[in-house]
């Protein structure tokens, strides 16, 4: 164990103990001390790194000096190429005290037989500077969260009757398209789906609406973007060639068919179209 003590302006790290595989520090600030540090060699090239600095009013701005002490100890001193941290979800203030302090989100990592979920952060010796623009920019974009982008198509025949997909995982039709892949624009997106889908190379039209869809079945809540497809012969539904995993078959449906058959979401944003009501929209709440 390095027995030397890490000090900035505002914290000391003072060894402690030592216990099974861990390097113990206490964290001392204004003549009193405030929590403990402690850190332990994963692998030749790993360490981690734990803290409890309490709840209160400074527990922030102690857990971001003692961290960065200890981080830039693991990194620097003991030549480390990874330090990495796992954290209880409930613990905000940590979490925000490791970002700042330079680790970057990972990942979660679900807990067992009831124990917390914990988020797995880290930080490698090779990162841009914490407070560089390009470190800042990657904590937060491992950080912010994601959402899901739907790409979907409307398709009407001479009569006005919309095309919906009958779907092999869920019981409800829906609006040709799918989920947008990751740097992937919502437009090309819905291009791509149509051709693995559908079998059809099909120009995207023009940006109908955009519309919120929450969270429904154990899904994470979506975007999804309604685009144009114009008017089809009804007879292009022969030409499709459509994907078995997906595609049970595809529809021409007047507004009775679509209350009947449609998801809450298709049948909500179809109804507003058709009111010539385009602008963004929330979609309700499917019961489930």
């Amino acid at each position: 164990m390095d027995a030397r003590e890490i000090a900035d302006d505002t914290v000391t790290l003072r060894p402690e103990r030592s216990q099974a595989e861990f390097d113990g520090y206490s964290v001392w600030a204004d003549g009193e001390r405030v929590g403990s540090v402690a850190l332990r060699q994963e692998s030749r090239s790993t360490w981690s790194v734990r803290w409890n600095v309490g709840s209160g009013d400074s527990a922030l701005r102690w857990a971001l000096h003692a961290v960065g002490l200890a981080v830039d100890h693991v990194l620097g001193e003991l030549g480390a190429g990874r330090v990495e941290a796992r954290i209880p979800v409930e613990r905000s203030t940590d979490v925000r005290a490791a970002s700042i302090c330079g680790l970057r989100r990972e990942g979660l990592l679900r807990g067992p037989h009831g124990e917390p979920d914990r988020v797995l952060m880290a930080r490698l010796a090779t990162d841009p500077p914490a407070r560089s623009r390009d470190g800042f920019i990657a904590i937060l974009n491992a950080g912010l969260p994601t959402k899901r982008v739907i790409a979907q198509g409307l398709w009407r025949d001479q009569e006005g009757r919309v095309l919906l997909c009958e779907l092999t995982y869920k019981q409800e039709w829906d609006l040709p398209g799918g989920v947008v892949e990751v740097g992937e624009s919502p437009a090309v997106g819905l291009r791509r789906e149509l051709l693995e889908e559908l079998g059809l190379d099909v120009e995207v039209g023009d940006l109908v609406t955009v519309s919120w869809l929450p969270a429904w079945r154990g899904w994470d809540d979506a975007c999804i973007f309604l685009f144009d497809l114009g008017v089809a012969d009804e007879s292009i539904t022969s030409d499709m060639t459509l994907q078995p995993t997906e595609i049970a078959g595809v529809h021409w449906c007047d507004v009775a068919t679509i209350g009947e058959k449609a998801t809450a979401a298709a049948t909500e944003v179809l109804a507003s179209v058709a009111a010539g009501v385009a602008s963004y929209r929330e979609a309700p709440l499917a019961p489930e």
